[in-house]
């Protein structure tokens, strides 16, 4: 069910605490946390706190959530002194995207080439 936590979910599991991550922000409804892959210098995740399976079903189920992990996109690169910086949203296979628990990319810290990929 949309916004509850997934057991085989590993995103809920760094929401529940029960893998650890390099947290750098958090709020009531969203975490933010540093890639174990990185793309670019900066790369940070952020996730809402509820279960939702990709930014499409987040937007449709709880926009005001989707803007809570927007708005802290911008607050990360603050926080990072990020003077420019890439948003992405991978939704779908096709897409890039390898779990399925909405998130956002930061990207940040170099040049970021278009067309991306």
């Amino acid at each position: 069910m949309a916004g509850e936590p997934q057991d085989d979910c590993l995103f809920c599991k760094i929401v529940a605490g029960q893998i650890p991550a390099t947290i750098v922000r958090e709020t009531d409804t969203t975490v933010a946390f540093r890639d174990i892959n990185p793309q670019a210098p900066t790369h940070v995740l952020v996730i809402p706190k509820a279960h939702h399976k990709d930014a499409a079903a987040l937007a449709a189920d709880a926009p005001q959530l989707a803007a809570d992990v927007l708005r802290e996109t911008q607050a990360v690169a603050d926080a990072e002194q990020l003077d420019s910086y890439r948003t992405v949203f991978n939704t779908g296979t096709g897409a890039g995207q390898t779990v399925w628990h909405a998130h956002a990319h930061v990207l940040g810290g170099r040049g970021l080439e278009w067309p991306p990929g």
